[in-house]
């Protein structure tokens, strides 16, 4: 079973395996048709299209960000129409950061589904080393809807987040610097952090090949930002609730479980006027 991470060679030698379901999570935040566009003119033999907007948010939502949690209800229907269930091994994969994926990866994880992984390297790395590539859409076996409802107590509202402040926990950013700092906004109307976050920017994680860095380094960089804490003692935030599942998958791929999503973030925090602003580092 796979919970965190697979490489490229090992799916490439289980893409007929009846019991794995690949889904292509590519999107392009500037362009939301861009995804799916992507998927049909390429995509790994076998994938479906996990759409950030239509499947992996609920976007009728207001005042939780830019991609609100979907209800249980729809986003396990959503997956029994992929025909996945309980016994489903799960890949999922964007273009190569694994920020999308790493979305799709922690909805199946508060579901209780740990046979889930993101492919390290994604599209990019998989183009790379000349594996097959189809626009063959696939036959979809929907089944019933996955039996199971989201852990709420891993998913962080505003104010489970201002109080958690309150009582000294942390809540780290996972946006880049400059966006953290507030000295640029490209996507949300106020630019800044959430007073008391700290930053550690997504990217991190990766090494200069664009993969995650080994599970040994990643365990000895977010010890060090644990500072003695324990991983549940964290809450992992962004800009919409999407590339801090980053740094929980990095975290887990690390032994380091326990940690939530503050699900709104940045762009749901700003909702509210009357919440504060910090900028500077």
């Amino acid at each position: 079973m796979f919970t965190t991470l697979i490489d490229c060679e090992t799916l490439l030698q289980r893409l007929d395996d009846p019991a794995w379901v690949v889904l292509d999570a590519r999107v392009l935040l500037s362009d939301r048709s861009a995804g799916e566009t992507m998927y049909r003119a390429g995509h790994i033999p076998g994938a479906l299209y996990a759409d950030l907007e239509r499947d992996l948010s609920d976007m009728r939502v207001q005042g939780e960000g830019r991609h609100p949690w979907p209800h249980d209800d729809d986003f396990t229907r959503t997956l029994g129409a992929w025909g996945i269930t309980p016994d489903t091994q799960v890949i999922v994969y964007d273009a190569d950061q694994g920020m999308f994926a790493a979305r799709a990866w922690w909805l199946l994880r508060t579901l209780g589904h740990s046979a889930v992984a993101v492919l390290d390297g994604g599209f990019a790395r998989w183009n790379a080393l000349g594996y097959p590539v189809t626009t063959d859409l696939p036959e979809i076996r929907a089944v019933a809807s996955y039996p199971a409802t989201f852990d709420h107590s891993l998913l962080f509202s505003h104010d489970d987040v201002a109080a958690h402040l309150e009582h000294g926990g942390l809540l780290v950013d996972a946006r880049a610097a400059e966006r953290f700092r507030g000295d640029v906004e490209p996507l949300d109307r106020k630019a800044g952090h959430v007073p008391g976050a700290v930053n550690r920017p997504f990217a991190r994680n990766l090494g200069e090949d664009g993969r995650f860095k080994s599970s040994q380094q990643l365990f000895a960089e977010f010890a060090e930002l644990l500072s003695g804490r324990t991983p549940s003692d964290m809450v992992s935030m962004c800009g919409s609730g999407v590339t801090a599942c980053h740094n929980l998958l990095a975290m887990a791929h690390a032994g380091l479980v326990g940690a939530k999503l503050y699900t709104g973030s940045w762009s749901g925090w700003i909702s509210d006027d009357a919440r504060p602003i910090a900028t500077g580092g």
